[in-house]
């Protein structure tokens, strides 16, 4: 791709964002070859949250607007070849296949073919990205894109043209509760919540943004994949968990966590980072050492297991229930010293695993061939009070890396 970018005088995709577009030739013939393939692909082939949908788009836009200086003829036949290609895909996906459609876009651009969208019933869902509602604070990170207000005005349009939505909070702002609250009033089926990611040079755009609109940011959050980010990262997740609930809407959050937060010696260290006694680790001695590494392993376990949560969650998709992949009520297992009524089975499971992972660490396999229920028990495991704990745990309200934090 970036040799095809450098023929038209790109030479810093990232850098250039916003700046370009590539417009690729419509092959009708190629199209329907691809979808009929799309179409006959097994869905244990597929992704589990797919939803056999097709995602336009993931890494770019489908709606934009091409400006070409002094060429007003040019810009109105690109645009126009623009519009063309996305009508003539969803005209062709509507009518010659049973796929889902998954539309993302930050244009409000896409109001145009919301009479198309509607064609498709319960097959499309249509979201927005909207990380703030703040228009200035978004150009720091989004300096190209419409205003968040833009994007407020053509969900609330799509509402009451009657079409199923979905929000993308990505990427994570410090009003989140005001951004949450005005996402409740939409009612969308899912909400998805990803903090800043370090992926290219974020950092350093972020920066030069920032100093643009004078305002203040602490790259040093940013970090890379270092404590202060995986700290940030955590922090982000759980305060939208945390506010997702007071509003009622745990059930459509969707949380993704980076991969990169899943490292146990990355965990580790993070406690000892962000610990009150971080720097008792340089005098403790071997009891002291030993006694630090086992409370790690034991916060361990419960951070990955809600990992695992949310990695594993399968987004809902309008129609029957039947069409959705059951799992565990999640806003029914906070209840402070119960036992984490409605997904007992689910986390007895979890900690069955736990235990499992707990034990090959210890090097003692040989046990591990007894029923899983045996596990828990000779390792002194109460599932039902674990699942308690744990939930009680999630309910902290300090929310500050709890699963983290030195015990």
């Amino acid at each position: 791709m970036a040799k095809i970018l450098q023929q038209f005088g790109v030479t810093d995709a990232e850098a250039q964002w916003g700046e370009y577009v590539l417009v690729w030739p419509w092959d009708e013939a190629k199209f329907l070859a691809s979808l009929k393939r799309a179409e006959e692909t097994p869905r244990d082939a597929l992704k589990t949250d797919s939803n056999r949908a097709i995602l336009l788009c993931s890494t770019r836009d489908p709606y934009q607007t091409v400006v070409i200086p002094g060429n007003p003829a040019k810009t109105k036949l690109i645009n126009g070849q623009v519009r063309f290609l996305v009508r003539r895909a969803l005209e062709l996906i509507e009518r010659d296949s049973t796929l889902n459609v998954r539309i993302l876009t930050r244009s409000p651009l896409a109001k145009q073919d919301f009479d198309l969208y509607r064609k498709f019933g319960n097959r499309l869902r249509f979201g927005m990205n909207l990380p703030t509602l703040n228009d200035r604070r978004a150009k720091i990170y989004e300096p190209k894109a419409p205003a968040p207000s833009q994007r407020l005005a053509t969900l609330q349009a799509a509402k009451d043209a009657g079409l199923h939505l979905y929000v993308a909070m990505a990427p994570t702002y410090p009003d989140l509760r005001k951004t949450l609250a005005a996402i409740k009033e939409l009612n969308p089926f899912t909400i998805f919540h990803e903090p800043i990611n370090m992926r290219g040079d974020n950092v350093d755009r972020i920066e030069r943004h920032a100093r643009k609109l004078d305002e203040k940011v602490d790259p040093a959050v940013f970090d890379g994949s270092g404590p202060k980010w995986r700290n940030y990262a955590v922090n982000q997740l759980r305060s939208a968990q945390k506010l997702a609930t007071e509003l009622g809407l745990l059930d459509r959050l969707h949380l993704w966590p980076d991969k990169a937060l899943r490292a146990r010696q990355k965990f580790a260290e993070t406690r000892v980072e962000f610990s009150a006694e971080k720097d008792r680790k340089r005098t403790e001695n071997r009891h002291q050492r030993l006694e630090r590494r086992k409370a790690d392993e034991n916060a361990f376990e419960p951070y990955i297991t809600w990992l695992d949560y949310w990695h594993q969650r399968v987004s809902e998709w309008p129609g029957p229930r039947r069409n959705r992949r059951s799992r565990p009520r999640f806003q029914n297992c906070a209840g402070a010293g119960n036992r984490a009524t409605g997904c007992g089975s689910y986390f007895r499971r979890s900690m069955v695993w736990a235990a499992a992972r707990w034990r090959r660490n210890m090097r003692s396999r040989a046990r591990l061939k007894r029923a899983p229920i045996s596990i828990t028990r000779s390792l002194g495991f109460d599932c039902s009070n674990v699942a308690g704990s744990f939930w009680q745990s999630m309910e902290n309200r300090a929310w500050r890396f709890s699963a983290i934090s030195t015990t």
